[in-house]
C-alpha cells in the first residue's frame, strides 16, 4: 500500500482530500441531500490513498450512498487524488470486508420491473401526515363508490399488485381523500417500515419550486423517487405548469418503473383534465380508473347515522338527520361538517338539539343548499294530498283532519324555507309563532312514533324536490 504523506499541520493528504471532496458534495448534491445521507460518511483509510474506505453507521444508509453516490464518490476523489483505484462504502458496526466499488462498468440491459411487494428499508422512514378517522373501516359503501372503494383496498392489500397507478376521480367532498389516507393506513399497518408519502398536487409543485431555488432538486427526487407507496391529491392543480409537469412526470415513470404503488387522484377523469401533457395522461390511463359518483340520499342518510352512532352521549332526532342528508347533497365533508357544528354547538349552548335548532345552525349552509320552496307551494301540495281546500289551512278549525296536515305544512315550512316563524304564522291565517313552534315539534315526534305522519311527510318532502 502507498503511504500517505504527512503535511507540515499533521493532517494527512488522503484527510485533505477527504475534506474537499466533502466540499464538492455539498455543492453538488445541496445541503438538504448532504446533510442527511452523506454527512454521516466516515473516512476509515488512515494510510492507503489506493483503495479508499468508507463507513456509515447504519446499513440502510450504506445501501442508499452505494445506490445513489458510489459512482460520484470515486470520481471525487480521483480529481483530487488522481491515485485512486476504488473507493469502499461498508458499515462500520458490520464484520467482514467491505464490498468495494470500482471504476464504473457500462451497464447491462435491464428488464422491464414487475409490479412486486415493496422492498421495505430496515430503517422506519418517516410517517406521512395521516388523518386517523379516514380509514377504510369508517368509508360508507353503497353502489356510486363500490368500485372506488374495492380498487383502492386491493392496492393498499400486501403482496404482489396487479395495477398502479390507480386514479381516483370524483367530485368535490366524494370521498377520494378519505380512500387515499385509508390506502396509506392499511398499507402502513401490513409495511410499518414502508416509506409513504401523500401529497397535493399543489405541495409537489410548491416544494419542487422551493427545490429549484435552492438549487436542490436531487433531494426532493431522491424523496418522492424512493417512496414505497406515493399518493397525490387534487392533480387538477398542476394544469398549465409545464416545469412542474415534467418533474411529475419523471416521478411518475420513475414510481412505476420500480414496480412501486403510486395512486393519483382528480376532479375529473384523465381525459376531462385541460391543460395536462399528453404524456402524463397516457401513463395515468395505463393503470386502473376508477370514479367516485355523487352520493345518493341514501347514502348519506347512512353516513350522518354511522356517524351520530359514533357519538353515544349526543341524541339528534331522525328528522334533523333526515334535514341535512336532502339539503347537503353535493359535499360528503360539508355534510359531515354540518354534523359537526349541529352536535358542537349543542353541547357548547346546553340545548337539545332538534329541528329548529339545526335551522338556526346552520341557516347560512342550508340557505346556501336549498330549493326555491315558497309556503304557497307547500301548502297546495298539502291540500292536495289530504284533499283539503286552501281555505282549511287558514280557518280556525281544530278538527284532527285538518289540524294535521296544517301542522305538517307548517313543519314543511319551516323546514324548507327560510321565513321565519312569525312570517310561517301570517302565511296560515295569522297565527303567531308559538303555535308554529308547536307544530314543528308535534310532527317530529309523530314522525318517530306514527308511521301515517312519517310517510306522508316523505312523500311530500320528494314532490317538493328536498
Amino acid at each position: 500500500m502507498t503511504q500517505v504523506a504527512e503535511l507540515d499541520d499533521g493532517v494527512s493528504e488522503l484527510a485533505r482530500a477527504w475534506a474537499r471532496v466533502r466540499a464538492n458534495l455539498r455543492r453538488s448534491a445541496g445541503a438538504r441531500v448532504f446533510d442527511q445521507w452523506l454527512a454521516p460518511v466516515t473516512l476509515a483509510s488512515e494510510d492507503d490513498t489506493v483503495d479508499v474506505r468508507l463507513t456509515l453507521p447504519t446499513a440502510f444508509a450504506t445501501n442508499w450512498v452505494k445506490s445513489h453516490y458510489a459512482d460520484r464518490l470515486l470520481h471525487e476523489f480521483r480529481a483530487v487524488l488522481p491515485g485512486v483505484r476504488s473507493v469502499a462504502i461498508d458499515t462500520a458496526t458490520r464484520a467482514g470486508g467491505p464490498v468495494v466499488l470500482t471504476a464504473p462498468v457500462p451497464a447491462a440491459p435491464v428488464a422491464p420491473v414487475p409490479l412486486a411487494a415493496p422492498v421495505i428499508s430496515a430503517a422506519v422512514s418517516e410517517r406521512p401526515s395521516l388523518d386517523p378517522r379516514l380509514t377504510f373501516e369508517r368509508f360508507v359503501v353503497d353502489a356510486s363508490n363500490m368500485v372506488a372503494l374495492n380498487a383502492a383496498q386491493a392496492l393498499a392489500a400486501p403482496g404482489v399488485v396487479r395495477f398502479s397507478p390507480l386514479f381516483i376521480h370524483g367530485g368535490t367532498g366524494q370521498g377520494k381523500t378519505h380512500l387515499m389516507n385509508a390506502i396509506a393506513h392499511r398499507f402502513l399497518a401490513d409495511h410499518p417500515q414502508a416509506r409513504v408519502m401523500l401529497m397535493s398536487a399543489e405541495r409537489f409543485m410548491f416544494e419542487f419550486v422551493a427545490a429549484m431555488r435552492a438549487r436542490d432538486t436531487f433531494a426532493f427526487k431522491a424523496k418522492l423517487r424512493s417512496c414505497d407507496l406515493l399518493l397525490i391529491d387534487d392533480l387538477q392543480f398542476i394544469a398549465g405548469k409545464d416545469v412542474t409537469q415534467d418533474e411529475f412526470f419523471h416521478t411518475v415513470n420513475e414510481i412505476m418503473a420500480a414496480g412501486k404503488r403510486l395512486v393519483i387522484a382528480a376532479d375529473r377523469a384523465p381525459q376531462a383534465l385541460d391543460g395536462i401533457e399528453p404524456r402524463i395522461l397516457g401513463r395515468l390511463g395505463s393503470g386502473l380508473v376508477v370514479d367516485i359518483r355523487p352520493s345518493s340520499l341514501e347514502l348519506r342518510r347512512t353516513i350522518l347515522t354511522r356517524r351520530v352512532a359514533e357519538m353515544p352521549d349526543v341524541r339528534v332526532p331522525e328528522a334533523v338527520l333526515d334535514l341535512l342528508a336532502e339539503r347537503i347533497s353535493s359535499s360528503i365533508r360539508e355534510l359531515e361538517g354540518a354534523l359537526t357544528r349541529v352536535t358542537a354547538y349543542a353541547m357548547l349552548t346546553g340545548q337539545t338539539i332538534d329541528l329548529e335548532f339545526a335551522t338556526q345552525t346552520l341557516g347560512d349552509m342550508l340557505r346556501g343548499h336549498q330549493r326555491r320552496v315558497t309556503i304557497d307551494q307547500i301548502q297546495k301540495l298539502v291540500c292536495d294530498h289530504f284533499e283539503l281546500k286552501p281555505l282549511d289551512l287558514l280557518s280556525a278549525r281544530r278538527a284532527r283532519a285538518v289540524a294535521r296536515p296544517r301542522q305538517i305544512a307548517m313543519y314543511l315550512a319551516k323546514r324548507l324555507t327560510t321565513r321565519s316563524l312569525p312570517e310561517i304564522g301570517r302565511k296560515f291565517g295569522g297565527r303567531d309563532h308559538s303555535t308554529v313552534i308547536h307544530a314543528v315539534r308535534r310532527i317530529e315526534a309523530l314522525r318517530d312514533s306514527d308511521r301515517e305522519v312519517d310517510q306522508a311527510v316523505h312523500m311530500l318532502l320528494g314532490q317538493l324536490g328536498a
